[in-house]
């Protein structure tokens, strides 16, 4: 597995490498200071598993960048480290394909944690994100199961890669679905989740604490 840590300061990628190692001891972490050595480094090393990126680069925008890598590498995972860890910046990372935001401010047991989730292939929102009014557990749902809420296997399918980050043409792809039958089954899982979007999906799913994996 190769890992790819993109941060400007040199401590944080020193810590971080440290962590990777300890969870995936043969795993190769490459880092890069800056958007455009991330670039490099990345052509380079296309089968990359897992980004990290900072959201305050020089040279060029974190979400613009994070945007630019769901797009060009979809099968690779971006997960968001951030200092700006309020709201609207979680959920904009989140709309912007990542698979989880990690606050700089994290302990090494929390990102510890964090990791492990998102290699198990589940979405990581900091708690304080989850605990917040608007992210609250949907009403008449606590402890209840994808299936309880009445979504089928397939649904569930598109709902574990929708929270992995994936676009809808990603989803076709990798089901082997029509276009409408992928929007149809977002649809219903929005309908199921009580959300308007597929943000807020993820987001009622994280905080229904379920891992699902495609």
């Amino acid at each position: 597995m190769k890992i790819l840590i993109i941060d400007d300061h040199a401590l944080i990628r020193e810590a971080l490498r440290g962590v990777f190692k300890e969870l995936k001891p043969d795993a190769v972490v490459l880092e890069a200071s800056d958007a455009a050595q991330a670039l490099q480094l990345i052509a380079t090393h296309p089968d990359t598993a897992m980004v990290l990126i900072d959201l305050s680069l020089p040279g060029r925008d974190g979400f613009e960048l994070l945007s630019a890598l769901r797009r060009d590498h979809p099968a690779m995972s971006v997960v968001v480290l951030s200092g700006f860890a309020d709201r609207a910046n979680v959920r904009r990372a989140l709309d912007h394909g990542a698979l989880g935001f990690i606050p700089k401010s994290a302990s090494r047991e929390v990102m510890i944690s964090a990791l492990n989730l998102m290699f198990s292939g589940g979405v990581y929102i900091p708690p304080e994100i989850l605990a917040a009014p608007q992210a609250a557990t949907p009403i008449g749902m606590p402890g209840k199961s994808p299936a309880e809420l009445g979504l089928t296997d397939r649904q569930i399918d598109v709902l574990a890669l929708m929270m992995q980050g994936k676009s809808n043409k990603a989803i076709c792809r990798q089901l082997d679905l029509a276009e409408p039958t992928v929007k149809n089954h977002v649809t219903a899982i929005l309908k199921a989740l009580h959300a308007s979007n597929r943000t807020e999906a993820v987001i009622a799913a994280s905080a229904l604490g379920w891992v699902l994996q495609r």
